[in-house]
């Protein structure tokens, strides 16, 4: 709750060149944030997609409410996921509700990124929102701000094949750690700010950790495997004037417009964006 998830998404796309700006909720300009009840109380309320690219991998995801009151909303796209990023304010750290978001993401078999935002405000250091990482969600979060060599070191203790590799080459492959991650054998935590921009060189530069989480994304994340007979799950229905709107993530072969699916026809097919 409140910990930046939808800054972080606003973000995520201006760095990536989709947007033009970066949305700010109090401005209630945010490309995901769009029903007037969100912008007038500056809360996430229903899940919004989004997409951008980096370093070549096409990225999608779905900004969801943190509050408990719209949990269940947060819980349909779950089922959908490829990886999550759980987003954890530096002011107030993990909380009980994010043990149990925690372990939402564990009964859905999520490989997930720990985002720790608001470092430039944060209450504790950032060696003290670490040990409660580690002491209340799990003994496998792996700090990524550590250099290499320390870093290899740190995962190589998270997975016994890890460990085999890292002892018989004295370093770890990206193949290695990006299916070390896709088991769940550790959780990599990052720590930044979605909102303080600086300048360097005279060019504004993106928020601390920003950057880094979103070349984290591309490196670490891969699909899971697909069938190839149609399939798709369905996670939100909405409606546009007399249009039915369903929400599915394709698990599996294609979809064409016209495509008669049980009994009902497909006349749109959308790449929603905000």
């Amino acid at each position: 709750v409140d910990a930046g998830k939808t800054t972080l998404s606003e973000a995520m796309l201006f760095a990536a060149g989709v947007r033009r700006r970066h949305g700010n909720i109090n401005n209630g300009d945010t490309a995901l944030d769009t029903d007037a009840i969100e912008r007038r109380r500056g809360i996430t309320i229903y899940s919004r997609e989004a997409r951008f690219e980096k370093d070549g991998v096409l990225i999608q995801f779905i900004d969801t409410p943190g509050h408990v009151d719209f949990g269940a909303e947060m819980e349909r796209v779950l089922p959908v996921l490829d990886v999550a990023v759980l987003v954890i304010s530096g002011i107030s750290g993990v909380d009980s509700h994010t043990g149990s978001l925690f372990r939402l993401l564990s009964y859905y078999n999520v490989p997930t990124f720990i985002f720790v935002n608001k470092m430039d405000i944060a209450r504790l250091a950032k060696e003290e929102l670490f040990a409660q990482i580690t002491r209340n969600l799990s003994g496998n979060a792996v700090d990524f701000s550590l250099e290499k060599g320390e870093l290899e070191e740190e995962l190589a203790f998270c997975s016994d094949e890890l460990l085999a590799e890292y002892e018989d080459n004295k370093s770890l492959s990206d193949d290695g750690i990006r299916k070390a991650f896709s088991q769940r054998k550790f959780f990599p935590v990052l720590f930044g700010n979605a909102v303080k921009y600086t300048v360097k060189d005279e060019v504004e530069q993106p928020p601390q950790g920003v950057n880094e989480l979103m070349e984290l994304l591309a490196r670490l994340s891969s699909p899971k495997p697909y069938s190839e007979g149609f399939g798709a799950y369905c996670y939100k229905v909405t409606r546009e004037g007399n249009s039915r709107l369903v929400h599915l993530k394709m698990t599996g072969g294609s979809l064409s417009v016209r495509e008669v699916i049980g009994e009902d026809k497909v006349t749109r097919i959308r790449l929603v964006n905000g």
